[in-house]
C-alpha cells in the first residue's frame, strides 16, 4: 500500500526534473551550432556582439541563438529588453 502512494510522489518529482533536462540539452544545442558557425567565420562571436549592443541602465542577463539571429536580454528595473542582433552582420535588427 505504502509503494502505491510513492509513486505519484516520485511522478510529481520526476517530470520537472526531466523537462530541465529537456531545456539544457536545447541550451548545449544552441552552444555547439554557434561555436560551430562561428568557427567556420559564419557569425560573428557573441563577445563582439556584445561589445557592439550597449542598453544605458540596463544590465546583460542573458542570450538565446537560432543560428541567425542572436537575442540579448536585458533588465532595466522591472523593464524586460530584447535586442535582436543579426549574428553574420552585427546589425540590430529588433527591439522588444
Amino acid at each position: 500500500m505504502r509503494s502505491l502512494l510513492l509513486i505519484p510522489l516520485l511522478l510529481a518529482v520526476a517530470a520537472p526534473v526531466a523537462a530541465q533536462q529537456q531545456r539544457v540539452g536545447a541550451m548545449r544545442g544552441e552552444q555547439d551550432a554557434a561555436y560551430r558557425a562561428m568557427s567556420q567565420g559564419e557569425i560573428l562571436p557573441l563577445g563582439q556582439i556584445r561589445a557592439r549592443i550597449n542598453v544605458p541602465g540596463a544590465q546583460f542577463i542573458g542570450v538565446e541563438f537560432d543560428g541567425r539571429i542572436y537575442r540579448l536580454k536585458f533588465m532595466r528595473g522591472s523593464e524586460l529588453i530584447w535586442i535582436d542582433v543579426d549574428a553574420r552582420t552585427g546589425r540590430v535588427i529588433g527591439r522588444q
